[in-house]
């Protein structure tokens, strides 16, 4: 695990008419959202890596759909605690996360993240980030270090 994100397995409740999952509570986590979105992802596209100076993000996966999911700590306490030999080995997790492993996981700012859809069909996730997108009015700057437009990156998703 990494420190600070939270993954927490969500129970989807069946009956005849379908399913229900209880997808975010405020008295098991502590965590206020300021907006929601939800976005598709195709089969096989990969959205990320990037991460966030002061947003987190908290994402929902429960299908339809499937996806791995990639961490990587980055924030410099960590990397203190990883450092060998004077190199720098951010801490990497890796989850299938989605319709057969719904889960809510909580991504704080500092930690890559990116995730590709891995099912035969779209996938779904929705997002409870606590910051606005482009702030109050959309008037601020985008709260993102893109790494995947960075051919160097050391943040891959194959």
């Amino acid at each position: 695990m990494i420190n600070g994100v939270v993954v927490k397995r969500l129970n989807k409740y069946k009956d005849a008419r379908g399913w229900l999952a209880e997808i975010y509570r405020g008295d098991e986590v502590n965590f206020k959202p300021a907006m929601a979105y939800i976005s598709v992802t195709r089969p096989s596209v990969v959205r990320g890596p990037h991460e966030h100076v002061n947003q987190t993000d908290a994402f929902v996966f429960v299908g339809p759909g499937s996806f791995v999911l990639h961490l990587w700590d980055r924030r410099p306490s960590s990397a203190k605690a990883t450092e060998s030999k004077g190199e720098r080995k951010d801490k990497h997790m890796e989850l299938i996360v989605g319709e057969e492993n719904p889960c809510l996981v909580i991504v704080p700012p500092g930690v890559v993240h990116g995730y590709k859809c891995v099912s035969d069909i779209d996938a779904y996730c929705v997002n409870l980030p606590d910051k606005l997108y482009k702030g109050e009015n959309k008037q601020e700057k985008i709260d993102e270090i893109r790494w995947e437009t960075d051919p160097e990156s050391p943040y891959k998703i194959n």
